[in-house]
């Protein structure tokens, strides 16, 4: 945002029948207690406060300020003396700080707003921010429109703070903060009617948090507003962060298409460069659709692969059951020195596991482990099935894979996990563990079910004990019995 085009929008005089607001953007006559004003009467009370300010030293300023006023200042005086100490924020700020605290000023938008332009001026992002979220809050006191109300607030007077544009960015930023999508719309309209364009790094944030509070569509009609793609005159180029945002918010909907056209739209439209993590986010697309060919042709176009880059390919690989092809990726990742994530051995322990081949599967979670890495609930799902699911007798193995999450990473097991555990193990007549395993799945919330009681029949009468099997099925009907009669109250 330049200062000549900041200038043109401040004393701009709108037409009576002007569509946008008539006192929005209008200029600023300094005040009478303004300093630059040679014809101002100075407020005795604000030169006072402003040599205590400066000369005490920091340990008596704030008493002798305290019994300067015992009634605390207004806020135009507090304006006022913020403004002569404009040139040392960090005075300001606890000069601000001072009066909140012992209830000296009852602060509006407009005392917030000065020293918002003095933060912002100085590059105090995070204070500003935290005055812009207060500035919010007070305007909503009053039933207006309260982010316009801040808005026109920092218009008035960013002339006499000798303010910078990024105070605009700040503004739309504590917007979205305090979810206010359509007030930080608001603002980016108006300063672009008067060609006035915010900060790249701000256009990106506000597309991401309309295309995930909204949806991705809306995102990228914003997109093409904010850049003015569809206009004449484009202010601003997007830039690759752009691009990524709104391909993976198109990828998590579902519209692997859009994914593929802004990646076209990144190339030709609007001639930006893909980097590392655009490719991956391709390549995930291709492999989400099943078009390994296609994913491997991206993978082949890159230059650089980081360690996204092969655990894009790997997972894909291993969704589409080409284990072996991700095994290869997995040991390059190694001889070229790319760390491993978690991630990469999840990827290759599900893979493995959906290609029944649970030998190799533990062989990668063991090494996972000694690595110091912890599985995903997911993972240890799939462990569970596939050494539930073989010949072999290992459901006692997966019983301890489960108990040792739950004891290391406070894995949840969800209730098929529970009940595949209890079902094997009473079919080995391991009584004692399934008693055990299913009081931990009732401790978790889990009752229960028709299924579960079957196995534990089950397992009773293969165990010879027909007795516990008989009061197990009268148990299991009464349980179903009253469990339909709570259904129908």
């Amino acid at each position: 945002m330049s200062s000549a085009a900041l200038k043109r929008i401040l004393h701009w005089n709108p037409k009576p029948d002007s569509t946008h607001s008539i006192c929005l953007f209008t200029t600023v006559l300094s005040p009478p207690s303004d300093p630059s004003n040679p014809n101002s009467s100075p407020d005795p009370l604000v030169t006072d406060a402003v040599s205590i300010l400066t000369h005490h030293r920091s340990k008596s300023r704030w008493s002798t300020l305290r019994s300067l006023t015992p009634s605390g200042f207004t806020p135009s005086q507090f304006s006022d003396i913020t403004l002569r100490l404009r040139n040392n924020p960090h005075l300001s700020l606890r000069f601000f700080l001072f009066t909140r605290r012992n209830s000296l000023c009852s602060h509006d938008v407009h005392s917030c707003s000065t020293l918002i332009h003095i933060l912002s001026r100085s590059r105090l992002k995070s204070h500003a921010r935290d005055l812009l979220r207060l500035a919010l809050r007070l305007a909503s006191e009053d039933g207006e429109d309260r982010v316009s109300k801040v808005f026109r607030s920092l218009i008035k007077s960013y002339n006499r703070c000798g303010s910078a544009p990024f105070v605009f960015d700040l503004l739309v930023k504590s917007c979205l903060d305090s979810k206010e999508i359509d007030g930080a719309v608001m603002v980016m309209r108006k300063l672009k009617s008067r060609g006035i364009s915010l900060q790249i790094s701000t256009c990106n944030a506000l597309i991401s948090e309309v295309s995930r509070r909204r949806d991705a569509s809306t995102g990228y009609k914003l997109y093409r507003e904010v850049f003015g793609l569809d206009d004449e005159a484009k202010k601003v180029k997007p830039n690759v962060n752009t691009f990524n945002l709104m391909m993976v918010s198109f990828y998590r909907e579902g519209e692997t298409e859009m994914v593929e056209r802004i990646w076209r739209e990144m190339e030709e439209e609007v001639g930006c460069l893909p980097n590392v993590y655009s490719f991956s986010v391709l390549m995930e697309t291709y492999c989400f659709r099943g078009m390994m060919v296609e994913a491997e042709k991206v993978w082949e176009e890159m230059k650089i692969h980081d360690a996204v880059a092969y655990n894009t390919m790997i997972g894909g690989l291993c969704n589409n059951l080409e284990v072996t092809k991700a095994k290869k990726l997995f040991e390059e990742m190694g001889s070229k020195g790319v760390e491993c994530t978690s991630l990469t051995y999840d990827h290759l322990v599900r893979g493995y596991c959906k290609v029944k081949d649970v030998d190799s599967a533990m062989l990668v979670y063991r090494e996972m482990k000694r690595k110091g890495f912890e599985a995903e609930g997911l993972t240890v799902e799939a462990l569970v099935e596939g050494l539930c699911g073989g010949n072999k007798d290992r459901v006692v193995e997966a019983a301890e894979i489960v108990k040792e999450a739950v004891r290391e990473s406070e894995f949840c097991p969800s209730r098929k996990c529970y009940e595949l555990l209890i079902k094997r193990l009473c079919e080995e007549g391991k009584m004692d563990r399934a008693l055990s395993i299913q009081a931990e799945m009732v401790g978790r919330g889990f009752k229960p079910n028709q299924e579960t009681y079957k196995a534990f029949i089950d397992g009773y009468r293969r165990a010879g004990d027909e007795e516990t099997s008989s009061l197990l099925a009268v148990e299991m009907a009464e349980s179903l019995k009253l469990r339909a009669e709570e259904e129908e109250i």
